[in-house]
C-alpha cells in the first residue's frame, strides 16, 4: 500500500501564496515513474483536478481555474512533488491531495478523472 503525506496547506488570504509538498516512505514508490498530479474536494462539490506533471517529459498541466496561479513541479532527489500555489482564491479552498495519474494528464485536468490518491490531503483555506 503506496502512503503519501501531504503538507504545505493552512489559512492564507485571497491574494497569497501557498506551497503544497507530497512526499512518500513507501519503499520503491519513484514520483519520477508516474504522472503526478493533484486534485482538489470542497465540501459539496466534485473533485477537481487540479494539476498533473507528465512521466514522460515533465510538461506540467493545470486546471482551467488554477491556470496561471499554479506551478507544479517535483525534486526526484527528495522523491517530492510540489504544487506552488499563487493569487489564491476563496474559491481554492479545499482539501489537496496528490496523486498517481493513470491518464493522459491533459485529459485528466480537463475531466478530473485517473487520479489515485494515497494520502490525507492538506487543508487549504483562504479567507476573502
Amino acid at each position: 500500500q503506496v502512503q503519501v503525506v501531504e503538507s504545505g496547506g493552512g489559512l492564507v488570504q485571497a491574494g497569497g501564496s501557498l506551497r503544497l509538498s507530497c512526499t512518500t516512505s513507501t519503499a520503491g514508490f519513484i514520483f519520477d515513474d508516474y504522472n503526478v498530479g493533484w486534485f482538489r474536494q470542497a465540501p459539496g462539490k466534485e473533485r477537481e483536478g487540479v494539476s498533473c506533471l507528465s512521466e514522460h517529459d515533465n510538461s506540467p498541466y493545470y486546471g482551467e481555474s488554477v491556470q496561471g496561479r499554479a506551478a507544479m513541479s517535483r525534486d526526484n532527489a527528495k522523491n517530492t512533488v510540489y504544487l506552488q500555489l499563487n493569487n489564491l482564491k476563496p474559491d481554492d479552498t479545499a482539501v489537496y491531495y496528490c496523486a498517481t495519474v493513470a491518464i493522459g494528464c491533459g485529459y485528466s485536468v480537463r475531466s478530473s478523472i485517473g487520479y489515485a490518491s494515497w494520502g490525507q490531503g492538506t487543508q487549504v483555506t483562504v479567507s476573502s
